[in-house]
């Protein structure tokens, strides 16, 4: 019906266009690494709120 190219020979063509991934750099989407570092944070700044509180409540 559709002569066009399947969607995994239209993917190994875009990824065959894109420049080799350079060394120590693992996020190039800015936004993507953004979000990792966000969600890092903020379970860091939660642990540490969790263990404050149960400490003030005394119960360690």
């Amino acid at each position: 019906m559709f002569h066009g190219k399947s969607i995994e020979e239209r993917i190994a063509e875009r990824q065959a266009q894109r420049p080799p991934l350079k060394e120590g750099k693992h996020f190039e989407h800015g936004p993507a690494k953004f979000v990792f570092v966000f969600i890092i944070v903020f379970v860091v700044i939660g642990h540490i709120a969790g263990l404050l509180f149960l400490m003030s409540l005394g119960l360690h």
